[in-house]
Order: structure tokens, then C-alpha cells, then sequence
């Protein structure tokens, strides 16, 4: 190991040895400690006691905060929670027992004028891609000329095709093929 040490003289005569490992360990410590400085200024408040009861519990009251009520789409047992129409096989006519879902979702969008939607018309996998993707398309549009039919502004809807790129259902059955032949409604 190496000992580096320097001497010079100074302005007024005198002789002085410095250390150049003492220097860098101060330079080092002067640095360390500006990094570890705080431009926030502490709270110097002393904390509150609060006298607690018998059995060492708070006894303070509690303010409760009125949050209104709750948005609809987030209630996981109503109605807007279920956000697919389902459809018959090569078909893109909205079917009767997905009409009351539809007209949920337009009393929604009715009432929230800022909300907007994306509807994604999807297919099963059999069948060519464009076929699909058209037939996807007619199926998102048929829901959102239901949604306009029932109010929705044209500028709250967005109707898009998938095809069969984004199946649910994986399997090559008839349950299978009848999840996948849907138009899902997307909140923004």
C-alpha cells in the first residue's frame, strides 16, 4: 500500500504536510453529507397525545367521509358489470335477451355525457380472416346503431372489428365457438 504525502510551504513561510488520503476522505465526507441533505423542511410541531382509554384504545371519534353513491359499472352484481352481447352463428342481429343490456348501457351513457365507449365486434375462428373481420365489424355496428337509436351521441361510440383475433374460449366446440361470436363493450 502507498503513502502519499505532500509538503509545501505557505503564504506566510510556514512548512505543511498534507495528506492526500486525509484531503480525499474529507472531500469524500463533504460529499456524502450534501447528498444525504433535505431541501423539505421538517414539521418542528410536537405530535399530539391523545389519551387513550383503559384498554390502551383510541376513544377519538371517527369522521365518516359521504362518497355518494358508487358509479354503477363498478357495481360487480348489477347489470352494466356484464358488458357482452352474444350472437347466433353468422349473424349480427342483437338478439331480444341482450336488448335490456343494451338499454342499460345507453341509460348510462345518457346520463354520463363525458364517457365514451369502444365497441369490439369478435368471431369465432372459423371462417377466412377478412370474413371475419367483416363479420365482426357489422356485429360492433349493430350495437352501437342500437345505442344511438336509444340516445347515445355518435361521438360517445367507437364500433371496431376483431375477428377472431381475440378469442375468450379457446376450444374447438360449440360452447367454445358460441363465447367467442360477441361484440364487448369497452368503457374509455
Amino acid at each position: 500500500m502507498f503513502y502519499f504525502e505532500s509538503t509545501f510551504v505557505s503564504h506566510s513561510g510556514e512548512l505543511k504536510m498534507l495528506n492526500i488520503r486525509n484531503f480525499a476522505l474529507v472531500i469524500a465526507s463533504a460529499i456524502l453529507l450534501a447528498a444525504c441533505s433535505s431541501p423539505v423542511k421538517l414539521d418542528d410541531k410536537a405530535v399530539p397525545v391523545v389519551d387513550s382509554g383503559a384498554n390502551g384504545a383510541d376513544t377519538r371519534s371517527v369522521n365518516t367521509v359521504d362518497t355518494g353513491s358508487t358509479d354503477p359499472l363498478n357495481n360487480p352484481g348489477g347489470i352494466l358489470s356484464k358488458r357482452s352481447i352474444y350472437f347466433d352463428f353468422d349473424s349480427y342481429i342483437v338478439k331480444d335477451e341482450f336488448k335490456a343490456l343494451v338499454e342499460a348501457h345507453a341509460q348510462y351513457l345518457n346520463s354520463h355525457k363525458n364517457r365514451k365507449i369502444i365497441i369490439q365486434g369478435n368471431t369465432d375462428d372459423r371462417g377466412g380472416r377478412e370474413y371475419n373481420l367483416a363479420l365482426g365489424q357489422k356485429r360492433a355496428e349493430a350495437v352501437r346503431k342500437a345505442l344511438v337509436l336509444l340516445g347515445v351521441s355518435d361521438t360517445q361510440v367507437e364500433a371496431v372489428s376483431l375477428g377472431k383475433e381475440k378469442p375468450k374460449a379457446t376450444g374447438s366446440d360449440e360452447a367454445s365457438y358460441a363465447e367467442n361470436r360477441r361484440s364487448d363493450i369497452v368503457y374509455q
